[in-house]
């Protein structure tokens, strides 16, 4: 069974008024004075940003829990100085981001001016564990065309800077202006990979392989493959369903390629139509099918992401609760459907925030 880790992105904000807080350095300094053994949570490129990673799990369940729990210790330590949590992808209020205190992110802050400046998102990232590079490049080959349903999926960031944006996933716009970021090439071998990786550092225009901001891409420190596309999900069980069905893209992809079964070679150009047509309509219109890059429903595309990754999902026990899941998210909607009811419902982005407070820990 493939172990599966997941890193959240989570937004601090005041619990009364909504507004982001730059207090991620005081809550990480609590954290760590409660719990000294705490390798938690970590600070990230914003102070007002808090990121947690799960440990490896194969258990979805457990997955689930451990996400929980993590989301509930965050907003405890955060609740210790003023502020609280809440699993937004983007701001729903006006913000002015406060870069945190780190030579590398001045770096970056010096080498992309404004465009660092407006990277307050939040984003989840699925780790799952690969046997080698070999085997992790060619998981990447042919998840590629897969990766835009899961951003419709865990969309959650329809609103900017106090406006909605048109977006479902507004945060997936805001991260492609990293100059690194966004669908890949077929790289066939591990080899390739690794050059591509190193003559981009060697542009000078990224400063190492971790600013290699592909959607997804082989881990630097672990064993896996790290998939980047999704919003942070407003609620524990949407990200434990795209944990699911990552993990399922990643050994279906193996199997193929044990088998020999070659990956559809979609351009980039297609890709990238296919991640902005995701971000624009979510679940709510079309999606392009990744089969044939043509529109589609998005209900019939996520059934068959679920039948493309069903022979998995039924080996590791996942099959059902998937089902359910997508079954659950079609119905009720992502994030970004879920905030425009509240903001048409209480006609306030404060509001909004407050009960997405809420919903992050539930």
């Amino acid at each position: 069974m493939r172990t599966v880790g997941v890193e959240e992105e989570l937004l601090l904000v005041d619990p009364e008024s909504g507004d982001p807080k730059a207090l991620a350095a005081a809550v990480l300094a609590r954290a760590s004075l409660l719990d000294p053994a705490q390798d938690v949570f970590e600070k990230e490129l914003y102070g007002q940003m808090l990121e947690f990673a799960t440990h490896p799990q194969t258990d979805m369940a457990d997955l689930g829990a451990e996400i929980v729990r993590c989301r509930k210790e965050a907003a405890r330590h955060a609740g210790e100085i003023g502020c609280t949590v809440a699993a937004l992808a983007t701001s729903p209020l006006p913000v002015s981001p406060s870069i945190s205190v780190n030579d590398r992110y001045q770096w970056l802050a010096e080498q992309y001016g404004v465009g660092t400046r407006d990277q307050l998102v939040c984003g989840c990232h699925v780790h799952v564990a690969v046997e080698s590079d070999e085997e992790g490049v060619a998981v990447l080959d042919r998840i590629r065309p897969w990766l835009p349903v899961l951003a419709a999926i865990s969309a959650n960031s329809p609103f900017w800077q106090g406006r909605d944006t048109g977006y479902h996933s507004y945060r997936s716009r805001v991260w492609g202006r990293w100059p690194s970021a966004g669908p890949t090439e077929l790289f066939r071998t591990a080899e390739r990979y690794h050059r591509r990786v190193a003559d981009m550092v060697d542009t000078g225009v990224i400063l190492d392989a971790a600013m290699a901001y592909f959607d997804a891409r082989l881990s630097e420190h672990y064993p896996t493959v790290e998939i980047r596309v999704s919003d942070v999900c407003l609620q524990a069980d949407t990200a434990v369903l795209i944990a699911t069905l990552v993990r399922g893209l990643v050994e279906t992809a193996a199997r193929e390629w044990r088998r020999g079964e070659e990956p559809a070679d979609h351009s980039v150009s297609v890709l990238r139509l296919a991640a902005w047509r995701a971000a624009r309509s979510g679940l709510d219109g079309e999606l392009l099918h990744p089969a044939t890059m043509r529109p589609e429903p998005a209900g019939t595309v996520l059934r068959s992401l679920l039948d493309h990754v069903g022979d998995a999902l039924s080996d590791s026990g996942d099959l059902a609760r998937a089902e359910q899941a997508v079954s659950g998210v079609l119905e009720h909607g992502n994030g970004a459907r879920v905030q425009r009811e509240l903001m048409e419902r209480t006609g306030s982005l404060r509001d909004v925030v407050t009960e997405c407070v809420h919903r992050t820990q539930s």
